[in-house]
């Protein structure tokens, strides 16, 4: 059954770049088809456009800087330590990553267990990491998609909570597969929000079990 919240999620948004995913959970929240408050985007860059979307619509954004950590032994753990405090200072519940250009350290990932979310441009397990739509054009993949999964310390290896494919064309490039992979993604990741806020998502070894739901749409989503 699904767990009907008093009050909405909180839920903080790390992101590096563009911000387009935040961009889709922000618009999902204010449509009212995800129960979720987005608390704080934050990012380790400065000038992050993603920071820009933020204050137009009237969220807290930070700015953490990683360059007092650099060169130090323990650098990326001692980054995330501060972004740790943040984030517990807000009381936040969800994070999400939305093209967090860092890899993140057990320092998050242990207080965040199963309360972190990432989305991978590509049908994991298959092709982690970056250039993915090149890789699945090269290696002459039918279909090609998106995934949103829990993060753990393995690069992309997180249980998967929600993927959609779109099929690989006989003329696509990277950028014009990675614009229909894209689209897919503002569908998929604002709806794994929902279904945690919902209590829908349970985790079990590898697998992310969800409570049935209706199929529906014009790509292939599983589970639907």
């Amino acid at each position: 059954m699904s767990i009907k919240r008093a009050d909405a999620l909180r839920v903080a948004v790390l992101a590096s770049g563009r911000g387009s995913n935040l961009q889709a959970v922000i618009d999902a929240i204010e449509a009212g088809t995800v129960q979720a408050k987005i608390i704080a985007v934050i990012s380790n860059k400065k000038d992050a456009p993603a920071l820009e979307r933020a204050r137009r619509h009237g969220l807290s954004d930070l700015f953490v800087d990683p360059k007092p950590y650099a060169g130090k032994p323990d650098s990326r753990e001692a980054y995330d330590r501060e972004l740790l405090e943040v984030l517990q200072r807000h009381d936040v519940e969800l994070v999400l990553l939305a093209g967090y250009m860092k890899i993140v350290t057990k320092v998050l990932v242990e207080a965040f267990a199963n309360r972190m979310m990432n989305i991978h441009p590509s049908l994991l397990p298959s092709f982690p990491g970056l250039e993915v739509q090149k890789k699945a054009i090269e290696w002459g993949c039918k279909l090609a998609g998106c995934t949103v999964h829990f993060v753990t310390e393995g690069i992309d290896e997180g249980p998967i909570i929600l993927q959609a494919a779109v099929p690989i064309l006989d003329d696509d490039t990277s950028d014009t597969l990675a614009a229909r992979i894209l689209a897919q993604e503002h569908k998929i990741y604002p709806r794994a929000v929902q279904l945690f806020t919902e209590g829908r998502l349970r985790v079990e070894g590898r697998r992310v079990l969800i409570e049935a739901g209706k199929p529906e749409g014009d790509s292939i989503i599983s589970p639907s």
